[in-house]
C-alpha cells in the first residue's frame, strides 16, 4: 500500500521534502497550508503530515506521532510574526487580523496575550490571504510561513514586528513546537510497515538537506524572493528535532491552553499522557512522562 503524505507549502518544510523521493519515497504528496492539511488528516484523506501542534492537542486520541521530527524554535523563528501598531498590552478588544492558515499560531498568540500580558477579550478577524497587506488599516496582523517572511522583507518602519517564538522563549525558557509529524491512527494500523519505512526515508532526506543547506537553497524556488543566504540562516534557526526538551515545551503549551480555556479542562495533562509515537525497532514509545529538567519557568507558568 502506498502512503498519502501532506506537504506544508512553506520554506521551512523544504529540508523534509526536497530529497524525499531520492531517499526512496514513491507515494502521493498533497500540498496545502496547515489548516487545510489538518482537515484532510482528520478526515482520513492523508495518512500523515507535518501538522499543527494544536491539532494533536484537540484530537490526540485519533493520532500517533512520528518520533524525532518537528518544526520548532528555541527563540525567534522568523516566520510566525505579529505586525502591530500598538503595544501588546493594549490589544484588548482590538480585532487581530488572521489569514486562517494556522490554528497553532492563533492559539499561541492568545496564550501569550492572556497569560503574560493580562489582555482580556482577545478577538480575531479572519481575512482572505490575498487581501492581506501592511497598511495601517489592517493592523494588528498575524502572518505565518512564507507570507510572514515576505512581509517582513517588505515592511517599512510603520509598525512593530514581534516574533511569537521569541516571545514564548522569553517567558518560558522553552522551545515552541509549531508542528508535529502526525499519523492518522487508522493509517498506522493498516499501513504500519509503510509508515516505519517512511520514517527512515524522512530521516535520510532531512539529514541530506542538513549536510548542505547551501546546495538546498540553490535548488528551491523560495531562493528567488528570499535569497540563498537568508534561506540557509532561516533553516539553521529552525529546529527539526523532537526531543525531551521539545516535549517539555509542548507540555507547557498544552497546559497553558487548558489554563486559559482554549482546550477542555484537564485535557492538557491527559494529552501529555497520550503522546505516543509510531513504534520503531529499538525505539521505545515516548510518553508524556519523558521530561527534561529544563524549563522550570515554563512549568511554573503552567501551574500558576
Amino acid at each position: 500500500m502506498t502512503l498519502t503524505v501532506g506537504h506544508i507549502t512553506y520554506a521551512n518544510c523544504a529540508p523534509f521534502f526536497h530529497f524525499l523521493e531520492d531517499c526512496g519515497f514513491n507515494g502521493r504528496i498533497v500540498d496545502g497550508v496547515p489548516f487545510e492539511l489538518n482537515r484532510l488528516l482528520a478526515a482520513g484523506e492523508l495518512d500523515l503530515c507535518p501538522s499543527s501542534s494544536i491539532e494533536y492537542a484537540r484530537h490526540a486520541s485519533d493520532y500517533l506521532l512520528l518520533p524525532g521530527h518537528s518544526i520548532s524554535s528555541m527563540g525567534a523563528v522568523q516566520s510566525v510574526l505579529l505586525f502591530t501598531d500598538r503595544p501588546l498590552n493594549e490589544l484588548s478588544e482590538v480585532p487581530i487580523q488572521i489569514t486562517g492558515e494556522s490554528a497553532t499560531s492563533v492559539a499561541l498568540l492568545q496564550v501569550l496575550l492572556q497569560e503574560f500580558f493580562q489582555v482580556g477579550n482577545v478577538t480575531f478577524n479572519r481575512t482572505e490571504p490575498g487581501a492581506v497587506g501592511l497598511d495601517g488599516q489592517q493592523l494588528p496582523l498575524l502572518l505565518i510561513g512564507d507570507r510572514a517572511l515576505q512581509a517582513k522583507k517588505e515592511m517599512t518602519d510603520s509598525c512593530m514586528v514581534l516574533d511569537l517564538g521569541e516571545l514564548w522563549y522569553h517567558f518560558t525558557g522553552l522551545p515552541f513546537v509549531f508542528a508535529l509529524w502526525i499519523v492518522n491512527r487508522e493509517s498506522a494500523r493498516q499501513k504500519g510497515e509503510e509508515i516505519r519505512e517512511f520514517l527512515q526515508q524522512l530521516t535520510a532526506s532531512r539529514a541530506k538537506s542538513s549536510r548542505s543547506y547551501a546546495a538546498l537553497a540553490q535548488a528551491v524556488p523560495e531562493s528567488a524572493w528570499m535569497g540563498e543566504k537568508e534561506l540557509v540562516e532561516y533553516w539553521q534557526r529552525v529546529s527539526y528535532d523532537l526531543d525531551p526538551l521539545q516535549l517539555e515545551g509542548l507540555r507547557c503549551f498544552y497546559l497553558l491552553l487548558e489554563k486559559n480555556g482554549l482546550i477542555e479542562y484537564r485535557s492538557g495533562a491527559r494529552i501529555l499522557c497520550m503522546i505516543r509515537v509510531v513504534a520503531t525497532p529499538g525505539s521505545p514509545v515516548i510518553s508524556g512522562r519523558d521530561r527534561s529538567t529544563a524549563g522550570s519557568a515554563g512549568r511554573s507558568a503552567a501551574r500558576a
